[in-house]
């Protein structure tokens, strides 16, 4: 079995001095790094947890992983299926709940592809390979939640 192996560099950036003296004395403010990238990535909590509302947070990051895993396969399986792809878009939502001592789970997440093929003929294999491109995915495998698929496929307009 072939292994590969990831890192990223996390950095807490919400000290505002004091630490983490109280806890509503720092920010929840963080920045995400990797080998080799030219982008970072600013985050932080939920706003419901105190966090920046506009930074992303660990939940919509798990959400944007399972979307994004799903469709680079899904790209790769119609690839080799000779279905050309014009167009991929995915609004995926996710159902998060917090248990009374203050932990919580996803319940689900939804992906919603919809996806534009420039071949009529293809259009159904295009909608059947996204059962195959969840099979495949990575992160969809390793979840211990159910992920929807609402996929939606259409011709692109001549």
């Amino acid at each position: 079995m072939k292994s590969h192996h990831y890192q990223t560099n996390l950095e807490w950036t919400g000290n505002q001095g004091s630490g983490t003296s109280h806890y509503k004395d720092y920010k929840r403010n963080y920045k995400i790094v990797a080998p080799h990238k030219t982008e970072t990535i600013l985050a932080s909590s939920d706003s419901s947890f105190l966090g920046d509302k506009t930074r992303y947070n660990p939940e919509e990051l798990l959400i944007s992983s399972i979307a994004s895993c799903h469709m680079l396969w899904y790209l790769h399986l119609c690839a080799t299926h000779k279905i050309i792809v014009a167009k991929y878009s995915d609004q995926a939502e996710g159902i998060m709940e917090e248990n009374k001592d203050g932990s919580g789970q996803f319940k689900s997440v939804t992906i919603n592809p919809k996806v534009t093929v420039k071949d009529q003929n293809m259009l159904e294999k295009a909608n059947q390979l996204h059962q195959t491109a969840n099979k495949m995915c990575f992160i969809a495998r390793s979840c211990n939640f159910p992920i929807y698929h609402n996929a939606f496929a259409e011709i692109e307009p001549s």
